[in-house]
C-alpha cells in the first residue's frame, strides 16, 4: 500500500507539472506574440493621432 500511495502521489505531481508547463508554453507561444502586436498597434495608433493634430495645428 505505501508503493501505491508514493507511485499515486507522484503521479499526481508529475501530470501537475505537465500542465502547468504546457499552459506555460502555450501562453509564451501564442498569447504573449498576440499581445506584443496589439501593444505595437496600440503604438501605432498613439503616433498616428499625435501627427495627425500637429499638422493641423498649422
Amino acid at each position: 500500500m505505501k508503493s501505491f500511495t508514493r507511485g499515486f502521489l507522484f503521479g499526481v505531481v508529475a501530470t501537475a507539472g505537465a500542465v502547468i508547463g504546457s499552459v506555460l508554453s502555450f501562453k509564451k507561444q501564442v498569447v504573449d506574440p498576440i499581445e506584443e502586436q496589439e501593444n505595437k498597434f496600440e503604438e501605432s495608433r498613439k503616433k498616428a493621432m499625435r501627427k495627425s493634430r500637429s499638422a493641423h495645428n498649422g
